[in-house]
């Protein structure tokens, strides 16, 4: 007892600075909590969120997992904002299977499609005001053409080629599942026919459709400046937790549970506001986002990015299918747009003395750097780049009832974390800025 309070008195006679310096921050060991990346990518996958499906119950249900896990955590709502949830409206639209005549010859319901912004659509060769006729030919090059009139502003009756019937029959599921906009729909439409136009045409179509208004929600938190000076220099990271609800039955499995695509991003932006918050020494402000709406055009980061100033966030770390190793094998992911900036190479001096690397896009001819929340944000000039590791040309899962956690490697997922974490250090500090991409109006 008197050697200890030998020590008490000792230790109280130090100056404060000293005893200051003696203590070694807790925060400089911090990691990744892999019971955290487990928990919460299991619950985002299960079953009970439906799929995550846009503007369904198990959507919903996800945005509420998320804003309280994000008060659990600690984070703060956007200056201005009471909670965490970034409501917005979208509207959803289908439209009934098309009654189509073409020269006095009834079209199979494989054979004909429509898309359409008005509640009744009745077209003949007689009327007074008739649709634009166009025809998509033969050429590889015209495929693209097709998806140019999914987003009807005028009356046009496209005739599709056969060369191109299997896009054709991937526009028709992607058109049966309905169509969702940022704004409600113009009032016209599209009707596609697989076939050549004929040289004399006459026709008698016809389809209804509807559309409503649709609350969504991004759940979006933050981690304020520790440095005044840097307070308008965001730092933002996201992956959308939207995916596709539920799909054609396989083996009796319906729900699309999304574990990689992207309840694997989301849980690393939950995971990393965890690590964040327990470090406590961000000099930027840190926005943590989870985004809706990606699988069905990208509208809840197009929101987000609204009400931003994109001048003054200093780079967006978008993490987008991460559960499973990268063709490079474990300890490496790739970036989109590698070539864009130098966030690529900001953040692997930020790794020196780890086995972690980051590589260049591997699968350039996909277009993956606007294929993703990224794109709003780089598009206005941010250097907003996705993180990835999915090996997308062979992932025989994407987009399937069996993206399951089960599928997933969460040892490497939480490397990938970890490594995130530790790569963003500079930027977080303020001791890294990426270069701008200089601002885009197209895909080029």
């Amino acid at each position: 007892m008197k050697n200890l309070l030998f020590l008490g008195a000792l230790l109280a006679a130090l100056p404060a600075a000293a005893q200051k310096k003696a203590a070694k921050p807790a925060s400089k060991t911090t990691t990744v909590s892999a019971a955290t990346v487990t928990r919460v990518v299991n619950a985002l996958a299960s079953d009970d969120m439906q799929g995550r499906g846009t503007g369904q119950p198990g959507g919903l249900k996800a945005a509420q997992f998320l804003a309280a896990e994000f008060k659990r955590i600690g984070l703060k709502p956007l200056p201005g904002k009471t909670g965490f949830e970034q409501t917005f409206t979208v509207y959803q639209g289908l439209t009934s299977p098309v009654s189509a005549i073409i020269n006095d010859q009834t079209m199979a319901s494989a054979q004909a499609v429509a898309i359409s912004g008005e509640p009744t659509l009745r077209w003949t060769s007689q009327d007074a005001q008739p649709p634009a006729i166009v025809s998509i030919g033969p050429e590889p090059s015209e495929r693209g053409k097709m998806f140019s009139y999914i987003h009807p502003t005028a009356n046009t009756l496209v005739f599709v080629d056969t060369v191109h019937t299997k896009i054709f029959r991937q526009l028709t599921e992607y058109i049966a599942k309905g169509s969702t906009s940022p704004e409600q729909p113009k009032p016209f439409s599209t009707v596609f026919v697989l076939g050549p136009k004929p040289a004399t045409l006459t026709y008698r179509i016809s389809a209804s459709s509807v559309s409503q208004p649709v609350e969504l929600r991004n759940v979006v938190g933050m981690l304020p400046a520790k440095d005044p000076k840097r307070g308008k220099e965001n730092v933002v990271f996201a992956g959308h937790y939207d995916h596709l609800g539920y799909l054609k039955p396989v083996s009796g499995d319906s729900i699309a549970n999304g574990a990689d695509d992207d309840a694997s991003g989301t849980t690393a932006v939950v995971a990393l506001a965890e690590y964040f918050k327990k470090r406590n020494d961000n000099a930027r402000p840190l926005i943590f986002v989870a985004f809706a709406a990606e699988e069905v055009g990208g509208f809840g980061s197009q929101y987000f990015s609204k009400q931003l100033d994109p001048q003054q966030v200093a780079a967006m770390f978008n993490i987008e299918m991460i559960g499973k190793e990268a063709k490079f094998g474990p300890n490496t992911a790739f970036i989109t747009g590698y070539e864009r900036s130098d966030f690529g190479k900001l953040l692997q001096a930020s790794l020196a003395g780890s086995k972690f690397r980051f590589e260049p896009d591997p699968y350039p001819e996909q277009n993956l750097f606007y294929r993703s929340d990224n794109a709003t944000l780089a598009r206005l000039g941010v250097p907003a780049h996705t993180i990835s590791t999915d090996q997308i040309p062979t992932d025989g899962l994407y987009h399937s009832v069996d993206d399951e956690v089960e599928t997933l490697n969460l040892a490497n997922m939480t490397a990938v974390i970890q490594a995130i974490a530790q790569s963003a250090s500079g930027i977080v500090s303020g001791k890294q800025t990426p270069t701008r991409i200089p601002p885009l109006t197209d895909d080029k």
